[in-house]
């Protein structure tokens, strides 16, 4: 198999028209190798076929030479300048097309990076909700323990001091009195305790950089002052997550979102804010949070002897 011999004067015309040397070659030799203009005609013709730019492979002997210089038409001339351009169009629409599957791609790979982040934070906050929840009990069970103790020795003492055994009907009785003297000590501690642990945790979290711990906790008193000075007005109980500033100050440290959790915020069905529902304003948790950023800022062993 060999490549056809076709009149060289067409070929170099073709050439000279922009069209590549297999096509042309192709078109010369199935036109009939004896007239430009058909074979222009046959590469509009067979523009979209697949082989068209594979040099044919039968073995032709034409050795036609062109009586004369063949003239090139103008409509010729804007035949092959149409061609060109929808063959510059059609690449245009494929890159254009390329493009738009790239965005596609991107986009969706964006989508993915910030789903397994939620993730990542939802399972850090649930973690954290775990241990606080364990610290919970463990400081109850603390307490049973202890008020066992001061049961036993005040039993104990009543022994050695030759009394009768308190009757337990009046022990019963008179327990409950002594949780309401301490109901509003006890009602503030179990408060404060998960809100403490926090701020131990971001800054144990972040214990390298001391500056940026105390604009957190700075940033933290901002937000509960204001809901506690104005609880009525909802712009100080809404925090957009995409904020910079909140982002940079609190929203980008471990802890920083959880202690507004526990302070009553949630996140929004969207997950573009952190809200605070005016039914769920509560002063006392609020003080408390207030007492204990304080002491975090200005007690110098604040988390430092924290397991």
């Amino acid at each position: 198999m060999a490549v056809p011999e076709v009149n060289k004067e067409f070929l170099g015309e073709l050439e000279a028209m922009g069209f590549p040397v297999a096509r042309a070659t192709r078109a010369l030799h199935f036109s009939g190798n004896d007239s430009l203009a058909a074979a222009v005609s046959w590469i509009i013709d067979h523009e979209n076929d697949p082989d068209i730019d594979q040099m044919p492979s039968i073995t032709v002997d034409i050795g036609i030479e062109s009586p004369k210089p063949f003239q090139i038409s103008e409509e010729m001339k804007k035949k092959a300048q149409e061609l060109r351009n929808r063959a510059r169009r059609r690449q245009e629409e494929e890159e254009k097309k390329r493009e738009r599957e790239r965005e596609k791609n991107r986009i969706r790979a964006g989508k993915e990076l910030l789903e397994a982040k939620r993730i990542d934070e939802e399972n850090e906050r649930k973690r954290m909700l775990a241990y606080w929840e364990s610290e919970k009990e463990e400081q109850k069970r603390a307490r049973e323990k202890l008020l066992k103790k001061l049961m036993e020795d005040k039993a104990e003492r009543r022994s050695k001091l030759g009394l009768p055994p308190e009757n337990p009907a009046s022990v019963k009785t008179s327990l409950p009195v002594v949780l309401e003297k301490n109901s509003l000590f006890t009602k503030l501690d179990t408060k404060a305790e998960p809100l403490r642990e926090c701020l131990r945790f971001l800054k144990k979290s972040h214990k390298n950089d001391d500056a940026r711990v105390k604009r957190a906790f700075q940033t933290l008193l901002i937000y509960i002052r204001n809901v506690a000075k104005h609880p009525d007005e909802e712009k100080f109980r809404k925090i957009r997550f995409s904020n910079p500033a909140f982002q940079e100050r609190v929203g980008s440290l471990t802890g920083g979102i959880e202690f507004l959790e526990l302070c009553g915020f949630e996140r929004t069905e969207d997950g573009e804010f952190l809200f605070l529902p005016q039914e769920k304003v509560d002063m006392a948790v609020l003080n408390s949070a207030g007492s204990v950023l304080n002491s975090a800022m200005t007690n110098p062993f604040f988390g430092v002897f924290s397991s």
